[in-house]
């Protein structure tokens, strides 16, 4: 399988790197995909696709449920996630590109759970982003 997939935590840069980049990425937002079947139809998507030889690397979501059903399938996927000491960047990131205030929110008050999920999460190689740093840094 030489298709990569990526779990990334929101903000660190997916559709920025799927709309400049040269290769030929899927940038699967979670959200599109109706949620009385998810996440097994979102997983079914991502089983559909590493098969594409065509496709070199997918972005997806980094909620639990979908990080643990990739463990389960036995998907490999590295997790891309900021170092919990930068959230006031990434609420200011949500602000800038203009996410609504429930989710600026939402992630205010999450923050430091899902993170700490995120450094206990297992079957997945991690990269954590420092001050400053995106997806693009760091993928290829």
């Amino acid at each position: 399988m030489k298709t990569k997939v990526y779990s990334a935590f929101p903000g660190v840069g997916k559709t920025t790197y799927f709309n400049t980049t040269d290769r030929n990425v899927l940038d699967s937002d979670s959200s599109k995909f109706d949620k009385k079947n998810f996440p097994s139809n979102y997983i079914e998507h991502i089983e559909r696709n590493i098969q594409d030889p065509r496709v070199d690397k997918i972005l997806v979501s980094s909620h639990k449920d979908v990080r643990d059903a990739l463990v389960k399938k036995g998907i490999p996927f590295v997790l891309i996630y900021p170092n919990k000491d930068i959230k006031d960047e990434y609420i200011q990131r949500y602000k800038d590109r203009g996410n609504n205030d429930s989710f600026v929110d939402l992630l205010d008050k999450n923050w430091d759970n899902w993170i700490e999920e995120m450094d206990n999460q297992e079957g997945c190689y991690k990269v954590k982003l420092g001050k400053g740093q995106y997806l693009a840094d760091v993928i290829d």
